[in-house]
């Protein structure tokens, strides 16, 4: 059933699904080497044209390859939740073409808006039927041109269309806009960080020359405050690793077992975690793995450098009881008259901790590192007070990033939910004077 004044086409009836160039042919007897379009480029609702890629075709095919504006190109696989994942081509690049594993769909504009074509492929509706048909193999899916070809696609009158896409394209403004918020706050915090934590920026009442510490490794840290200490971190911070529990200790209830996945973007994620360890042996011989709440617990294998950050969290009460695992550490403050938790967190996401690490590990892409490693890093420390000025203030950033990510949370599920309802007419908008009836 589609709503009055609607019809039912097969895209096929509505448009035209061109497939790409395919790579690797050789032989070639007049090529030209042209920007081309690959999976990655072609993201869910929106293009990353930040690394583009060349392919050699012959000059005579430059025509039939190429992509015009308003083609509507998407993928033809990937994970589940990307299947279909497309968005509207603008002419960003002049000529361009479409590797064979991207589809161009180029509509009639006089029936099927590209903007429709493209939010109908990303919303449930298309998601549904792309996954209903897709050649599956554990997390990945694909559709050949048959079935894009006979995808259903519920058809408005060109009015109706054109409304809907623009009452999408405004939240997808409020979208953009709020991504750019965060983008820029989280740059701004950073900055901020790496000031603090250095003493190029301090607070009212903390004031002092700058020097260069004596000793290689601390030369390394470069210019400091003099009145702030420079010390190894086992002598203020007492940290563990995870015991490496085998997969034969595992059990199905019990105990549940941390390890570094379950830190993403600097929150504790447990509930989804199936691995467990018997009560008996968590309270016995792993006893004194188990987290307290408080500890500072980070992911220290496996990491790219870039993403450490988010790497880092705090164990809180609705997460025990927990046992570390491995790939895990956790930390605690010696004297905390002397030592902040909250500002070892910043510290360990700034340079002056990552540079020391990145330079005891082998290869920089990836963070792997021990207690050993640790043992050696030096923590700069300002006075208590200090301390806590620098961690309240980058608390107050955190914040203010979070409430723009919850913000963003919001937009995407209620335009998820209002493209649901007005792409297959279980919503109607208001076109000129008209309401159109549900």
């Amino acid at each position: 059933m589609v709503p009055s004044g609607w019809e039912r086409k097969a895209l096929s009836k509505i448009a035209e699904i061109r497939t790409g160039i395919a790579k690797g042919k050789k032989g070639l007897k007049d090529p030209i080497e042209v920007p081309y379009l690959r999976v990655a480029n072609v993201q869910d609702g929106h293009l990353n044209l930040t690394e583009i890629k060349t392919i050699k075709i012959e000059r005579h095919q430059l025509e039939r390859y190429s992509l015009k504006i308003g083609d509507v190109l998407m993928t033809e696989g990937g994970d589940f939740d990307k299947l279909g994942r497309g968005d509207v081509w603008q002419g960003q690049i002049t000529p361009c073409l479409n590797q064979n594993h991207v589809f161009a769909v180029r509509t009639d504009k006089a029936r099927l808006l590209p903007y429709f074509l493209a939010a109908l492929s990303s919303s449930n509706y298309g998601k549904t039927y792309f996954l209903g048909c897709a050649k599956r193999s554990t997390n990945l899916a694909s559709i050949n041109s048959t079935q894009l070809k006979e995808f259903p696609i519920p058809l408005p009158p060109l009015p109706e269309q054109q409304k809907i896409a623009q009452t999408l394209s405004t939240w997808d403004k409020a979208i953009s806009t709020t991504e750019s918020l965060i983008a820029n706050s989280q740059q701004q915090k950073k900055a901020l960080m790496q000031k603090l934590l250095t003493g190029k920026k301090r607070f009212a009442g903390f004031d002092a020359e700058f020097n260069i510490r004596e000793g290689f490794a601390k030369r390394k840290l470069g210019l400091l405050p003099v009145d702030w200490r420079v010390d190894q971190m086992p002598n203020h911070y007492w940290f563990q690793e995870g015991p490496g529990v085998r997969k034969h200790q595992f059990t199905e209830t019990g105990i549940k077992l941390f390890n570094g996945t379950n830190i993403q973007k600097s929150r504790i994620r447990i509930e989804n975690t199936k691995t467990h360890i018997s009560k008996e042996e968590a309270y016995g011989t792993y006893n004194h793995f188990l987290a307290d709440e408080g500890d500072l617990v980070i992911a220290c294998s496996g990491i790219s450098v870039d993403k450490f950050d988010e790497k880092i969290a705090f164990i809180e009460i609705q997460h025990l009881p927990l046992c570390m695992n491995t790939s895990t550490m956790r930390f605690k403050v010696k004297n905390d008259k002397v030592a902040c938790i909250h500002y070892l967190r910043y510290y360990m996401m700034s340079n002056l901790f990552k540079d020391q690490i990145r330079r005891q590990i082998t290869g920089s892409a990836q963070l792997n590192f021990g207690p050993s490693h640790v043992n050696q890093c030096f923590i700069v420390l300002p006075t208590f007070k200090e301390q806590q000025k620098i961690s309240s203030t980058l608390i107050i950033a955190d914040k203010e990033v979070d409430t723009l990510q919850q913000k963003l949370t919001y937009l995407k599920q209620e335009k998820k939910s209002l493209m649901q309802q007005l792409l297959t007419g279980k919503r109607r908008v208001k076109v000129g004077n008209k309401t159109e009836a549900a």
